[in-house]
């Protein structure tokens, strides 16, 4: 009587485990790999934002809205080169970790006579400071997964 009533309390165990693990297998637990990359308690993606904010460091700050995702720099001069100044704007337009969801402009100015005039920026220049920031972010994402 004894081992009927533990096979039964097995049994009616066994089974809600099982009803148990099967709720949990669908779409309810996201995977790791997708949630690690959606981290966005800031309302843009976290590793893009610490990205960006680390690769634009050496400029001063005019502006850091991280709900927006918007990051504008003050006009940096190069003390190398005084005669030219570059200003940055890093949008970030995802919650994903995606090379999409990055956007940098930059405008550069050089003094010509004591005035300050436009000139090009070579689309390289905003292509490499794109390239250090997903670079940078992505190393971020996995030493967060790998803690």
């Amino acid at each position: 009587m004894i081992k009927r009533r533990l096979q039964i309390v097995s049994a009616s165990l066994l089974g809600t485990c099982v009803a148990l693990s099967a709720c949990a297998s669908g779409n309810d637990l996201p995977d790791p790999d997708v949630a690690a990359s959606q981290v966005t308690t800031i309302g843009v993606n976290s590793y893009l934002w610490r990205a960006s904010l680390e690769a634009v460091s050496f400029a001063p700050l005019l502006q850091a809205d991280s709900a927006g995702g918007v990051i504008v720099t003050d006009w940096y001069a190069n003390p190398e080169n005084p005669g030219e100044r570059v200003k940055l704007t890093v949008s970030i337009l995802d919650q994903d970790l995606r090379a999409d969801a990055l956007r940098v402009a930059a405008s550069r100015q050089v003094n010509q006579g004591g005035n300050w005039v436009d000139a090009p920026v070579q689309a390289a220049t905003v292509q490499k400071l794109e390239d250090i920031i997903l670079t940078k972010a992505r190393a971020l994402r996995r030493q967060a997964i790998a803690s």
